[in-house]
């Protein structure tokens, strides 16, 4: 609505309205001029084009009143209908009296008479008189008769049953039933009932009498143009009788058509019994209430397939039509019916009267994705959407490269984001948003230069990369210009993994941890006795876990960290250093990734200034090792490393910093603010066959 009202304005909107309402109050004085149109079309010669109009008008017309005979669903939906039979009538002899006087007078009545004349007659004119005379006969002997048989008979039971149901009404109003305005509305529809009856029986006689004066039209302008065609218009008698013949069977055509149509519709209107649903419904509903019906039809058509003489393959058709169809609706009635059995076990099991569980509404996700409207067909799967099948590939991903079981992902939609944004929340906290364009592809520059290629200016949200959202038919030429193109679900899916990857941590909980060493526990169960629940519980061997994921070290090898954790466990509780123990025994996993194909890892080292400052101030709480320095040597800590990853090609780009075991959690826990994405190794983490070069010394 309020586009209407942007795109017409107030004022044309108004405007609009008011006119509308106007013809609409109006439309009695538009009926009756129209009614006495037809009466002087009647004297009044009509042009050939103008005829084709109100021929057109008189078809669409009968088309309009049949199908609207089809959706009633009572008979006073309909009730004009006896007063627009008469009119109908009238307006088609208008049009014969009209076409008459053209057939006779120009021989020519326009190109619709003329189309339908020559269609059905084609070059043989007594092919046309039967097939007119057929249609002739099936409105008047057989529509219109039994059409006005049922319109005389329903109204006289109509008003025989009249006294019983206004004792009716009257009882249910004596007994509080209804109240007085549904007893008045009861009574005024149980008379118009009787009116409508009583009519549709006056205005049949109406049809009949259209049947029978167009027979008499159409006898006298054959004969009539035979005579006016041989003595005024000097044709020949056989041609003569051939334009006048064809033109009087298109003018025929045209109007027992329209009349055939609104005939049927009288027939279906007062055939119908009452309903709540209308012809069609009840149609379909009852055809196919007896599947046995089908089958056995269906066998006999078969069968009469096989007859020699008989068209095989029509039979056949047909016959394994009705046997699906039987078989169709045979299977829907048996689980309507199972359906129907559950329902009253549901209602016959016992209502609990025990307070709501409110626990569920207290209960969060793992891990939820939520989009907006705009992105629900990237996970239908209906219109090819592939991110439900995407986000399964991550799980396993995730499962193969940080040995962690990512429970199933929650996908649903929210009215509330705007229309292309999506969120990921992590337990019912949002770990981050950003919108994509699902109908575009996702341009960007790896070396982070301009990119120039017109488009919608956004970021890749995995890595904060400037970018620009292009159309599909652009992408051919971006790749060509070196531009990495990747699609909306890509960009999605890529922010999932990365967001998983940085909060892995926190998604591990006991249970997850529980299931872990159940899932290894058949086949090592010596190392899992020995460590649980002896030397640690499962929640202790969690924190371990939960330490080594918060610095993306892959726990997948369980087997060596529950090892490493039985062998130190008895010496020490601190679980800062029982990590540092068993990063050292995964340090070929922790390296594998940082060498290069020399077989080196290249690394920046600290100055043995600033290794002497953290190693004395290290300082230890329940959360961990820190550093107690001054803040002005933070900085310049700081500073140095970033002057470092600026000057260092690491391998892979991401920097690494080589320290003493001693100090290694104590450095992290003071760079990780400022440098989440630094890798904090120890020289006991590096295996000896790895060669390690150093490019970069971090000072104060």
């Amino acid at each position: 609505m309020n586009f209407i009202i942007q795109f017409l304005g107030g004022a044309e909107l108004a405007n609009f309205n008011f006119n509308k309402s106007k013809i609409k109050n109006n439309l009695d004085v538009l009926v009756a001029f129209g009614v006495m149109g037809i009466v002087l079309m009647m004297i009044i010669p009509l042009p050939t084009f103008l005829l084709d109009i109100l021929i057109a008008f008189n078809i669409t017309l009968s088309l309009i009143i049949i199908l609207m005979t089809l959706f009633t669903t009572e008979v006073l939906q309909f009730s004009v209908f006896p007063t627009l039979l008469l009119i109908t009538t009238l307006f088609r002899l208008g049009l014969n009296i009209s076409s008459t006087r053209l057939i006779l007078t120009q021989a020519n009545a326009g190109k619709i008479i003329e189309a339908f004349g020559n269609f059905v007659a084609g070059d043989s004119y007594i092919v046309g008189i039967i097939i007119y005379v057929i249609i002739i006969i099936i409105q008047f002997v057989v529509i219109t008769n039994g059409a006005g048989r049922v319109a005389e008979v329903s109204a006289r039971f109509t008003l025989d049953a009249m006294p019983g149901k206004q004792m009716s009404i009257d009882a249910d109003l004596n007994a509080g039933v209804i109240n007085d305005e549904e007893a008045r509305i009861r009574r005024k529809k149980l008379q118009q009932e009787a009116d409508f009856y009583g009519a549709m029986d006056g205005a049949s006689k109406f049809v009949k009498g259209d049947a029978i004066a167009g027979i008499i039209i159409t006898v006298i302008n054959i004969l009539g143009g035979i005579v006016i065609g041989s003595m005024v218009l000097d044709m020949s008698i056989g041609t003569a009788a051939t334009t006048y013949t064809k033109l009087t069977i298109g003018d025929g055509l045209v109007s027992q058509i329209p009349a055939l149509l609104i005939s049927t519709a009288s027939g279906i209107l007062v055939t119908r019994s009452g309903s709540d649903e209308n012809f069609g419904t009840l149609l379909a509903s009852q055809l196919t209430s007896f599947p046995k019906v089908l089958a056995i039809a269906s066998a006999i058509l078969i069968l009469l397939s096989i007859i020699p003489g008989l068209p095989t393959l029509v039979f056949l058709i047909i016959g394994i039509c009705c046997g699906a169809s039987s078989y169709l609706i045979f299977k829907d009635e048996k689980e309507a019916k199972e359906m129907k059995l559950v329902n009253k076990e549901i209602e016959k099991a016992p209502v609990s009267n025990e307070p709501e569980n409110f626990l569920s509404y207290i209960t969060v996700e793992p891990l939820e994705v939520e989009i907006g409207y705009g992105l629900i067909s990237l996970a239908d799967e209906g219109s090819g959407g592939d991110l439900l099948q995407r986000v399964t590939s991550i799980r396993r991903q995730c499962a193969l490269d940080m040995g962690i079981v990512i429970q199933p992902i929650l996908i649903k939609d929210n009215l509330q984001l705007k229309v292309n944004e999506y969120v990921i929340k992590i337990r019912g906290t949002i770990a981050g948003r950003s919108e994509i364009m699902p109908n575009m592809v996702l341009c960007m520059d790896p070396t982070n230069e301009f990119i120039d290629m017109p488009g919608i200016k956004g970021r890749e949200p995995a890595f904060n990369l400037p970018a620009v959202w292009i159309n599909k038919s652009q992408q051919e030429e971006a790749e060509i210009k070196g531009f990495t193109v990747v699609d909306a679900v890509t960009v999605l899916v890529t922010h999932l993994t990365e967001i998983i990857k940085a909060h892995s941590y926190e998604m591990l909980g006991r249970q997850e941890v529980k299931s872990m060493i159940d899932s290894i526990k058949d086949k090592y169960s010596a190392v899992v006795e020995e460590l649980i629940p002896s030397l640690m519980t499962i929640g202790e061997v969690q924190k371990v876990l939960q330490n080594l994921l918060k610095e993306k070290v892959p726990i997948k090898d369980l087997v060596t960290i529950l090892e490493t954790l039985a062998d130190n466990a008895r010496n020490t509780k601190d679980f800062e250093l029982l990590t540092e123990y068993v990063r050292m025994a995964l340090g070929r996993a922790i390296c594998k990734d940082f060498v290069n194909e020399k077989g080196a890892i290249v690394v920046a080292t600290l100055s043995s200034e600033l290794e002497s400052t953290i190693g004395k101030n290290i300082q230890k709480s329940a959360q961990g090792s820190f550093p107690i320095v001054d803040p002005d040597i933070t900085g310049k800590i700081f500073n140095s490393i970033k002057e470092v990853i600026n000057s260092v090609a690491f391998y892979g780009s991401t920097p690494i910093i080589l320290t003493s075991p001693k100090i290694r959690p104590a450095f992290r826990k003071l760079t990780e603010m400022v440098f989440p994405n630094l890798c904090i190794f120890s020289i006991n983490e590096i295996p000896n066959e790895i060669e390690i070069i150093t490019e970069g010394v971090v000072t104060i």
